[in-house]
């Protein structure tokens, strides 16, 4: 299908992105890499009358070594971080989980920041920020920057913290450098949305898991941590006849979406098995 029509606008700066929101309201809609937002558009499931294009806006993209974290810009490609040795090294889970997205056009064109904004529960990147305790930077009107954890950005289906005229400018990662990390995900085709997913990040000490983070994709409105499983991981020994019956348990408390891939019931038996292999390929058992 063809969109419906639209006025679009390619500010130059972040101050004439915000106040192009702030004119337009309601009518205006943010447009990063595109990829999630222009199927919605085709399909006419959203129609704003005015898209902001932040392609232009500076500052926007890049990978900034902060000392105990990572700034990466909103508007930095799924590339730019599978091409970038400091995510590999500091964030690893979050570059295990993009080499999963789609194919080599979309990794070219979309962006960390459009994705999660976008906040589709069946992304793959909200599980893996969820699991490094990830900081969203969100600038608002007045050009003052606001901080909030990932554990509070997604509020709902398709809903965020990033609030009218307001844009998600950067996330902030503490480096997780010598975690061992997996994100395993589960799909009936090759590029297809995750039916389920696992985002783990989890360090082991002589065979003993000392911290874990366990991430799910697609198990509910939006991306959720297991924190009971990370909490029964502690102080396991690393091995697969430990852990099965606490990785058995991902699911437990999900509302998981049942539909022609799978009901809810069978998606929490599969968030268990992969919770298994992800945290057994973390913890190099």
């Amino acid at each position: 299908m063809i969109p419906a029509a639209f006025d679009y606008l390619a500010p130059t700066s972040l101050s004439d992105a915000l106040a192009a929101l702030a004119e337009h309201g309601d009518d205006a809609k943010i447009i990063a890499g595109g990829q999630s937002l222009l199927p919605v558009l085709r399909m006419r499931l959203n129609a704003p009358e005015v898209l902001v294009d932040l392609a232009k806006v500076p500052g926007l993209a890049g990978i900034t070594d902060a000392g105990d974290r990572l700034r990466i810009g909103a508007m930095t490609t799924y590339q730019q971080l599978l091409d970038d040795p400091a995510v590999d090294q500091h964030a690893g889970v979050l570059v295990k989980a993009i080499t999963e997205v789609a194919d080599p056009q979309i990794r070219h064109r979309g962006t960390l920041g459009g994705a999660l904004a976008h906040a589709d529960p069946a992304g793959d990147v909200g599980a893996p920020v969820l699991a490094l305790d990830a900081t969203m930077v969100i600038a608002g009107a007045d050009g003052t920057e606001r901080r909030v954890p990932a554990a509070e950005f997604f509020l709902g289906l398709f809903e965020t913290a990033v609030g009218p005229g307001e844009v998600l400018v950067a996330v902030e990662i503490s480096k997780h450098t010598g975690w061992g990390c997996a994100y395993e995900k589960f799909v009936r085709v090759s590029h297809q949305w995750a039916i389920v997913g696992v985002a783990v990040t989890a360090r082991a000490e002589a065979g003993t898991i000392t911290e874990a983070r366990v991430a799910l994709t697609n198990m509910g409105a939006t991306p959720l941590r297991a924190r009971d499983v990370e909490r029964l991981l502690i102080g396991m020994p690393a091995t697969a006849t430990d852990l099965d019956a606490i990785c058995a348990r991902a699911g437990e408390g999900t509302e998981p979406p049942s539909d022609l891939n799978g009901d809810a019931e069978y998606r929490r038996h599969l968030a268990g098995v992969l919770t298994r292999r992800a945290v057994l390929t973390a913890v190099g058992a």
